[in-house]
């Protein structure tokens, strides 16, 4: 989002991750979207959360692949947990959970993050995540376990083959992103008995693994970012009330809200 004093602009390009995109990589993206170019020059602070942007030497990627291109700007960067935080905690305590593409969790005291022992990523963790689900329906189809007519349904939408799949996930880019993809499956067939249940037990395993390692969390509110979270709300609620945890803002996109935190933060300091 860029602001001018008439109105909020608002721009998309490709998602950004330090972890498997160079500075170089950086500037092409952004160079690459001509929506920028008339206000390249007038951009004075950049506030970017992403993911990978955990440790200095990632936050110095990021800020240099875009202040390659935004040369009048300030950048700070920050993960996309802070991100969240500030769009679902403000200023409060609670407990923040990302569900999308992959999952994470953080504690949030109000005025710091917790040091968390999650986000492992997708080989080791991201339970409850679109690649989590995404590996189930591969895992459910190829093991057949899946029933037959909903099978069939699974071969029409993705006419997948196990090479094929293989090779996708141990040779080329982004497996991450092609695994979340099958997670899609599932919206399309959402009533049906077996996804249901497969995003239930899906979803009690990320309570286990993520939400109840904090002690209090049943005591304040647990957000929740991220489309997985949007799209299956109406399940990952019935999963936190039988868990004992209440429920906080479910947002599938937190930058409204960031950016509202962001505009309120500085107004404030000036």
């Amino acid at each position: 989002m860029a602001y001018t004093p008439e109105r909020t602009l608002q721009f998309s390009t490709q998602g950004i991750n330090p972890y498997f995109l160079s500075e170089h990589d950086i500037l092409r993206i952004v160079s690459k979207n001509k929506d920028f170019e008339p206000y390249a020059d007038q951009i004075k602070e950049i506030y970017f959360f992403g993911a990978g942007c955990s440790s200095p030497d990632k936050h110095e990627v990021v800020s240099n692949g875009l202040s390659a291109y935004f040369t009048k700007a300030f950048v700070s960067v920050e993960h996309d947990m802070m991100g969240s935080v500030y769009a679902t905690c403000g200023d409060s305590e609670g407990l923040t959970c990302i569900l999308g593409t992959g999952s994470n969790i953080t504690h949030f005291d109000g005025t710091k993050l917790s040091e968390g022992r999650h986000g492992l990523g997708y080989i080791l963790g991201d339970e409850g995540s679109g690649t989590y689900f995404g590996k189930k329906m591969l895992q459910s189809y190829f093991y057949k376990r899946m029933p037959a007519p909903l099978a069939r349904i699974f071969e029409e939408s993705f006419d997948v083959k196990k090479e094929e799949v293989i090779t996708s996930v141990y040779q080329k880019p982004f497996p991450n992103t092609y695994l979340a993809g099958f997670s899609r499956f599932m919206i399309q067939n959402y009533d049906h008995p077996f996804i249901r249940k497969t995003l239930r037990d899906g979803f009690q395993e990320f309570i286990d693994t993520n939400i109840k390692d904090y002690a209090g969390y049943d005591r304040m509110p647990v957000h929740f970012v991220g489309s997985i979270s949007y799209y299956y709300r109406e399940i990952l609620t019935e999963a936190c009330t039988a868990n004992k945890i209440t429920v906080g803002k479910i947002l599938q996109k937190p930058i409204q809200e960031l950016y509202n935190y962001i505009l309120r933060r500085e107004s404030i300091e000036a």
